[in-house]
């Protein structure tokens, strides 16, 4: 069976325009607001009103709200018969667009208006009727507290039912776009004694009594990024707000949650290569610039140092490009795609530090100082291999797939 690795004409253009985004309105205001962290880059309201109107027509691209997914107690669809012909739906559009963003700037994606990560959790798990009245917003996720990081079964955060309330109390850190977004997708426990069963997602304005940016950080990298502490003090939204069954199915666990991740790792994974893509063809830039010359031909023994650490870098680059690209294949097609999704965000964590840092190397003083864009994009991409879920979580999940190990078997 033959495999066509050229993207679809629709893809093309979809791509096509991103990038035309990245190029002409990303990387020129990219040092600007690396710069001015916190200073909400007005630039980007020209560039969204155009996707509003593009999506009116159906015609937009988006950077993160994935395929459209059934949510918790609705009948699961069933996989699309390959051999009649494969689907590339939102999920495929989403990875593209997010590559070519990236390339332009991490943090400026991430701070783009409506294409929050919690669009995606809502893309994952949202019934239809919550997709109509939710569909549109800008939200931010909203799931790590001070007392843990990657475990996100560890969530303390409560959801009391209170009539037909839902009364909310917690801490989150580490919100991306938490101080912008007008929404925020909450994980918390509607029943601390039923453990990770009993984490659900809640879809919460921002501005909403009981709701508190408590502060923003001080970040290394993805500096246009607002990244915001946010406290719920009984803070009170309506029932219909959960997303997905208010029911706890211990036997099902936390499955429904953690259902986000399989739209948003292939995202992040696709974040990392266009930053670490970025890093590649400066670098070339100026390695010919110095007059060394990258020879596919020859034996990688015979190349000077650069040139051969350039091909590996960019054979590294080549394997998380296609790995990211059959996670989101694989979920616009109805396939399960949790393990492939984990190895897509472990694979392009990795090779996009490893790119960019090996970048700023071997483009000596140049790649150091900020007359280029290489030591920020450095920078940038570092989170990259954190969040989402680390690269050593990444690998746990991998193996608890490969030997069919529960998470209580393999820790």
């Amino acid at each position: 069976m033959a495999i066509n690795l050229e993207l679809p004409r629709k893809l093309k253009a979809s791509a096509e325009m991103s990038h035309q985004g990245a190029a002409e309105i990303f990387r020129p205001i990219s040092r600007k607001y690396d710069l001015a962290e916190h200073e909400y880059p007005k630039e980007l309201d020209t560039i969204a009103a155009l996707y509003d109107g593009l999506a009116d027509a159906g015609q937009a691209p988006s950077a993160a709200s994935g395929d459209r997914k059934k949510g918790e107690g609705e009948d699961k669809p069933k996989p699309v018969d390959v051999t009649a012909g494969s689907r590339n739906g939102g999920t495929m559009e989403s990875i593209i667009n997010a590559i070519e963003m990236c390339w332009g700037d991490t943090g400026l994606m991430l701070a783009f208006p409506y294409q929050g990560l919690g669009n995606a959790a809502i893309a994952a798990v949202a019934t239809d009727e919550q997709l109509e009245r939710f569909g549109k917003v800008w939200a931010s996720m909203a799931i790590t507290e001070p007392s843990f990081g990657s475990d996100s079964a560890a969530v303390t955060a409560t959801a009391v039912r209170d009539g037909d309330e839902w009364v909310i109390n917690g801490t989150k850190i580490f919100v991306t776009s938490g101080s912008r977004a007008d929404h925020i997708v909450v994980w918390a426990s509607v029943d601390r004694s039923a453990g990770r069963a009993a984490i659900k997602s809640f879809v919460v304005p921002r501005e909403h009594p009981g709701v508190t940016v408590a502060r923003l950080e001080h970040k290394l990298g993805i500096r246009a990024s607002d990244t915001a502490e946010i406290r719920f003090e009984d803070c009170r939204v309506p029932f219909e707000n959960i997303l997905g069954s208010p029911e706890v199915n211990v036997e099902k666990g936390f499955a429904g949650v953690m259902q986000t991740f399989d739209n948003t790792r292939p995202l992040v994974a696709a974040m990392a290569i266009g930053c670490a893509r970025a890093s590649l063809e400066e670098l070339r830039t100026v390695l010919e610039d110095a007059g060394i010359v990258i020879d596919y031909d020859a034996p990688v023994n015979t190349l000077p140092h650069a040139a051969a650490e350039f091909i590996r870098l960019e054979s590294d680059w080549e394997a998380a490009y296609q790995l990211t690209l059959k996670s989101g294949w694989m979920a616009d097609n109805k396939l399960p795609n949790s393990m492939n999704a984990s190895m897509a965000k472990a694979k392009a964590g990795r090779v996009g530090s490893d790119v960019t840092l090996k970048a700023v190397e071997l483009a000596g003083a140049l790649g150091y100082s900020e007359r280029t864009l290489l030591e920020k994009w450095a920078r940038d991409s570092k989170i990259l291999d954190i969040f989402e879920g680390t690269q050593q979580i990444q690998q746990l999940i991998i193996a608890r797939r490969h030997l069919d190990l529960t998470s209580s078997q393999l820790k």
